[in-house]
This record gives structure tokens, sequence and C-alpha cells, in this order.
């Protein structure tokens, strides 16, 4: 089939051709699946952190913040640069090993491919026109047959299902039919940034229970060592924070960004505090990464007994005593399926809860694509068959996440990060939270921690701390890029220093991305990788298309 190339030209002055205009650096980069304009100076509401009010007057300001609409004034000043469109900049600006996007950089698996080119093409079905506002039948069938058998009840696939644009979109649906202004909606902190700000469009206020990191040392006054650790929730911290005021509770679990996967134990903590909270209070369960609990907690079979899961390792918070008609249940193909740009997600919860949603549904989106839908549909029971000599695809990801994650935890042990034990702590997700030794900070130019660059508008309250100075300076100079921990932190807990020690490093990735940037990361403790003494060069080499550590196999 021939391809007919067109161009385009943009009428102006100078009559600029098209491709002059687009080779430009993107200032709304994707990362994580989220793009964020980065306005100007001019264009923004302020940069000390004022938000503006709907009582400003306009004495005739034409400005974009004096007509800004009541979604803008309820962000403030959020809508300036963020993390992501700071370093999808330096992506673009330098040649990295590129460990901060949260999608995998892989094609999704056969199967998925081979369902989404027969949905394509089917006549019979026909799926290229609008389908099912609230879900595709063939989508919301499958999804309600496959969660019944996780939930231990029966689903009602047309009253207790409702699929969305991507779970980002679910997220946004759930507040907006949950939260009216003066609500408050907790979250276990750090927390995935997208987070808060849904809250603030929905008019509530976030409230932030902080998790507590407990380093393998804690409590040997004689071990100074820096190690990794277990983050997680104490009582009394959520039933502190819980009041007649809270309207819901987000759960993240496997969590971005530590990798947590909550203990059956928290999640009773959790479900005791809904109950205190009053019949209004919600759990919202973000369970994107359900099937990537590649270190699987080792609970006691009775102490799950009864309890619902759809993999080995996760348990479905909706599952608990009482918890069914007070929980939405959010998630998504992507993660699962390597296809985060197919953007399917979709919300599981009784009737009373996915109604608002249902009604809300047609005035964000006449529906998500048919197409896509169909060839989700298609894609699930496929899934559940054998693959690549396992059992099912799931056991085939979760074999392939923990080969990844042990390839990139051994590099960052050689590189000088203390990093989770995984045979310790139970793990999910495909991040690593990696802990910042004295060793790494001593090697970041001391420039770097001072103006300019501690100076930066993308950065929580405007200030680039040591996990900001240290993610730059190596996506600049040392070609491998990871994100900061302070955005996914309160700015007031990042400016008193509780992200410091951290960075989010993505091991979603092809191994040859990951070998690359095992190389650069070698290079961290010295002016540049060459200099590093023999025995740390020793542990980037590349072998059987793994990267091998020293000691490690």
């Amino acid at each position: 089939m021939a391809i007919t190339k067109y161009r385009i030209t943009i009428a102006s002055t100078a009559n600029t051709d098209i491709d002059e205009v687009l080779d430009t650096i993107d200032r709304a980069p994707c990362l994580d699946g989220i793009c964020v304009s980065s306005p100007d100076a001019s264009e923004t509401d302020n940069r000390n952190g004022d938000s503006p009010t709907a009582d400003t007057p306009n004495n005739g300001d034409e400005s974009p913040s004096s007509t800004a609409g009541e979604a803008i004034l309820r962000l403030g000043s959020m809508t300036g640069p963020t993390v992501w469109s700071e370093f999808g900049r330096l992506s673009q600006e330098h040649d990295v090993a590129n460990l901060g996007q949260g999608f995998p950089d892989w094609l999704p698996p056969d199967f998925a491919v081979e369902s989404l080119v027969s949905a394509t093409v089917d006549s019979t079905k026909s799926p290229h026109q609008y389908t099912r506002t609230a879900g595709h039948p063939n989508l919301v069938k499958q999804l309600a047959r496959r969660y019944s058998k996780h939930m231990g009840r029966n689903i009602d696939p047309m009253n207790e299902v409702s699929v969305t644009v991507g779970a980002s979109q679910a997220l946004y649906l759930s507040l907006q039919t949950l939260v009216k202004p003066g609500d408050e909606v907790i979250l276990f902190e750090p927390f995935f940034d997208l987070y808060v700000n849904q809250i603030k469009l929905a008019g509530g206020t976030p409230v932030f229970v902080p998790l507590t990191f407990v380093p393998y040392n804690d409590g040997d006054d004689d071990d100074d060592e820096i190690t990794g650790g277990t983050w997680i929730l104490e009582p009394e911290k959520l039933e502190s924070a819980v009041s007649s005021k809270t309207r819901a509770i987000i759960l993240n679990s496997p969590h971005n960004p530590t990798g947590k996967v909550f203990t059956l134990s928290e999640m009773k903590t959790i479900a005791k505090n809904v109950e205190k909270a009053g019949p209004q209070c919600v759990v919202i369960s973000d369970e994107v990464y359900k099937y990537i609990v590649h270190s699987p907690p080792e609970e006691e079979d009775d102490d799950i007994d009864g309890l619902a899961s759809s993999a080995r390792g996760h348990v479905h918070f909706a599952s608990l005593p009482n918890m069914w008609d007070r929980t939405i249940t959010v998630s998504s193909a992507g993660k699962t399926f390597s296809a985060t740009g197919w953007q399917v997600g979709w919300c599981i919860a009784p009737s009373h809860l996915i109604s608002p949603i249902h009604q809300l549904l047609p005035y964000v989106q006449f529906c998500a694509s048919t197409v896509i839908q169909e060839a989700l549909a298609r894609t699930l029971p496929r899934a559940d068959e054998p693959y690549e000599g396992y059992d099912s695809y799931y056991e085939y990801l979760n074999s392939t996440y923990r080969r990844k994650r042990d390839l990139l935890g051994r590099a960052l042990t050689a590189a000088g990060f203390a990093i989770q034990d995984y045979d310790a702590t139970p793990g999910g997700g495909f991040f690593i939270f990696a802990r910042i030794t004295p060793e790494l900070r001593a090697a970041i130019p001391a420039e770097r921690l001072e103006a300019p660059f501690a100076r930066n508008p993308a950065a929580p309250g405007g200030v680039a701390r040591l996990d900001w100075a240290l993610c730059q300076w190596m996506a600049e100079e040392k070609g491998v890029l990871c994100i900061p921990s302070s955005p996914f932190f309160s700015t007031e807990r990042a400016l008193e220093g509780a992200s410091d020690e951290f960075i989010r490093v993505a091991f979603c990735k092809e191994d040859e991305t990951i070998e690359r940037a095992a190389t650069a990361l070698m290079g961290l403790k010295g002016t540049a990788a060459e200099e590093c003494h023999d025995d740390e060069m020793d542990a980037a080499v590349v072998a059987d298309g793994e990267v091998v550590l020293n000691g490690s196999d």
C-alpha cells in the first residue's frame, strides 16, 4: 500500500514550515503517562506558591491567571513545570539510559497484539463505532467473570463495572463522584503525585499519613551503615488523621513509588479506620500492579483464608470483612500487558458507588476506544493459558520482572545505593526506591547543591534538594536518568528533608537499557567511569545478555 507524505504549513507572517516549528524541545513531554505543559513564567499564576482565588478582581486584565477557570484555580501554582516536564526535557537534551519512565519499553505479548489485530479487522463485530458508555459489553462481561472469581462474589457486569480511559480516569471519576469541597482524602506518603491534584480538582483536601521507613539495622547503635529497609504503616498515624471529614482513603498496593506490598495486618488497620471515620468513608483501592508481586509476603494460609486474590501475594481490599460496600477497586491493562498506550482502565464496586460514575461518564467522554476494549476482552482469557514455558502469562510476567529487578538491584548496590532486600521484605510493581548513601552524596559536585542549581520551579517549593540534585547530575553528566523522590512527598515534608535520601528507579526496561545504566552508574563515585577502581568496574560486565555483578551469577 502506497503511503503519501503530506506537508503542512502554518499561516504566519513568516509562512513558517511546520517541520521547523516541531523541531523544538517538547514543552509537554510524557513521563509516567502524564503529560504536563511547562508554561512560561508569564503564564503561571505565580512563583511564590500563593494560590489565586475566584474572588480576585479582573480589573480588565486578560492574562491567563485572571481568566482561569475553577479547575486551574484549584490547582493554583501546581500548574507550573513539574518533575515530569523537567526530567522529560533532560531525557531529550541528553543521551541517557532512561530509568525514569514508568512504562515498559517492549511490545505487549504476542497474544495481546494478535487480539488487537483480530479485533481491528473483524467485520462481523465492527468495533469501530461507539460502544456502551459504561463499558463495551464483551469487556465488562470478561471483567465481571474474572472479578467474581477474584472477589469470591458475583459481580454484575452492567451495574458493578465501569470502563474508563485508563486507571487515571477511573481515579478521577471516583473522586469527582465522592468528594465535595471541605471533604478530606487520606494519602499514604510517599504517594503517586497524580493523587494530590485529582483530589484538589474535586474540591477536596489531601491529608497525608506518612509511611515509616525502618532500616534493616534500626536499633543497632553500633551499626552506622546506611542500609535498605521496609516501609510500614504505623496504626496511630492513621488513627490520628481519620475524622468525620474523611471521605476517602486511597490505598495503592503494590505501591508506587516504594514497591511496598501492604500487609494483611495493615489492610485490617485501614478497614478498622474506615469504619471509625463513619459511613461516608470509602476506600479507593488502586491495584494496577496487582499482577506484579515479584516478592510475595509470607502470610499464613489461615490469615488469608476467605480473602480474595487475583495473584499470589495480592489481596483485594474489597474482600476484607464489610469492605465490599465501601470500596472502589481501580485497575487497568497497561502495566499487566505492557500496553500503557491502550489506555483502558476500570472500576469495580457495588452499584451505589458505580452508578454515579456511570452518570458522570457521558459528560467526560462518550466511551473508551471500542477497538481497544474488544481487543482486551479477547486478550484476558488467553493470559490464563500456558505461556513461554509457564503455567500462565502472569507467572511469566512475574518471573521476568523478578529477573530485571535483581539485575538492576545488583547494579545499584555496586554503585553505592542501599536497596530493599527482597528476601526479607515483600515487593511489587516495577520501581526500586533506592537510598542515597553518604558515599554517593559526597560524589555530587558541591555546586550542584547550591544556587543556581538548588533553585528549580519544578521541584517542591521551588527547592531542588539532595535527591533532585543527584538525579539531575546523573542525567546531565553521567548518562542515566532516574526520578527524585521529593515529588512523591508533600511539599512540607519534602522541604523538611523527608525525601532527601531516596530516588525512584524503574526496571520495566529492556535488558540492554539496564545494562547501559549499570555501566553509567559505576561512574558515579568517580569523575568518570574509567577512573573508578578496577574492582568496581568489574561489577558491570555483560555476559550472556546480562549484567553480572561480583559475587552474583
